[in-house]
């Protein structure tokens, strides 16, 4: 018994080090991304922007989606969601992959405005958790999910749900219809595989996805989610004729 308590006192002494590094190595990251500056200062930097798209602007099935496809649990965790995080550890060890990750919208938005060229992925996620509790006790869900859709990455070169908007469908974020916001909430998972510029059949696979995450958390009905279903064949000739003449 002797011998387990100390090798237990010796392994519980190991993680405490090491998470007491990650901390302080995490908290060094993220002052030397602030540069100088508050959190605020950069957010209103950000917030600058004249493609940048305010949440009230927003169609409401476009933030529907959001949520449903990435963090369906957006509205009841905190900076970060210990249910997904143990569900995505039980999944990686059991199909000995790294097929699933844990990260809440508000650990995206922190990766996106400060952390998107460190290349210590350890490192990197310690300083993301402290800017998410940041993030979340100094603004509102509806800040942060806006602050998501104005910095996430579509591909082709696009930041942000207006500009991707006037690349891909040559309209504005505000005019995205019920199509439209499913199929541009899948494409931020994976840019370079989900734009329809680079595979429209993949496109429409991941906006399926997001469809079917839609009615799992109640934000579709099955009828109208089937009547949208049966409509995208006529929406992806149109989204590719409209390719076509950009």
């Amino acid at each position: 018994m002797k011998i387990l308590r100390n090798v237990l006192i010796i392994i519980l002494a190991i993680i405490l080090i090491t998470g007491l590094t990650l901390y302080i190595a995490g908290d060094n990251m993220y002052k030397n991304a602030l540069a100088g500056e508050t959190l605020e200062d950069v957010i209103s930097k950000i917030q600058s922007d004249p493609n940048y798209v305010e949440y009230e602007d927003l169609p409401q099935n476009y933030i529907n989606a959001v949520i449903a496809v990435e963090d369906h649990r957006f509205r009841e965790h905190g900076a970060i969601d210990l249910v997904a995080i143990a569900r995505a550890i039980y999944v990686n060890i059991s199909t000995f992959s790294l097929r699933e990750g844990g990260s809440t919208i508000t650990q995206q938005v922190a990766k996106n405005i400060f952390y998107i060229t460190e290349d210590n992925p350890v490192v990197r996620k310690s300083a993301e958790i402290l800017t998410a509790f940041d993030l979340e006790n100094n603004y509102t869900k509806n800040d942060i999910l806006e602050l998501y859709v104005n910095t996430i990455y579509f591909g082709d070169g696009y930041y942000g749900i207006e500009e991707a908007c006037q690349g891909y469908l040559n309209k504005d974020a505000t005019e995205m219809t019920l199509a439209d916001c499913t199929m541009m909430a899948g494409i931020p998972n994976a840019p370079s595989v989900y734009a329809p510029t680079a595979n429209p059949d993949l496109t429409r696979d991941r906006q399926e996805k997001v469809i079917s995450s839609m009615v799992e958390y109640n934000y579709l009905s099955e009828t109208d989610a089937n009547s949208l279903l049966n409509s995208l064949d006529g929406y992806y000739e149109n989204l590719i004729e409209t390719l076509a003449t950009e």
